[in-house]
């Protein structure tokens, strides 16, 4: 694979391409942890007056503790995963995005 992409005058180098895409993904899983976290707590306390139980309120916090432990674990994994294979993983959707360009004409 080249070291730049010399199809547009001024273009990124190719690690500089890699970063931006990896920068971009990262961020977007950071608003997604967000929203998750926004949304269930938000739908947690909207529902909390209506719940009459104390056995059915500890069982509905610590399900939705748990959903959003695990999702949040997974998602920092996968950006781990990311960062370390970033060369890999980005590196052919680079190749292919600029293949299917030049393909275009």
């Amino acid at each position: 694979m080249e070291a730049t992409i010399t199809s547009r005058t001024g273009e990124l180098s190719l690690d500089q391409r890699i970063d931006k895409m990896h920068a971009r993904d990262r961020a977007g899983l950071l608003a997604f942890v967000v929203v998750l976290w926004g949304t269930l707590l938000f739908a947690l306390f909207n529902v909390w007056p209506y719940i009459s139980i104390p056995a059915m309120r500890i069982i509905l916090s610590v399900a939705c503790g748990l959903v959003l432990a695990f999702n949040t674990a997974a998602i920092v994994a996968m950006l781990r995963h990311y960062a370390e294979d970033k060369h890999f993983i980005y590196g052919l959707d680079i190749k292919h995005l600029d293949e299917m360009r030049r393909r275009r004409g």
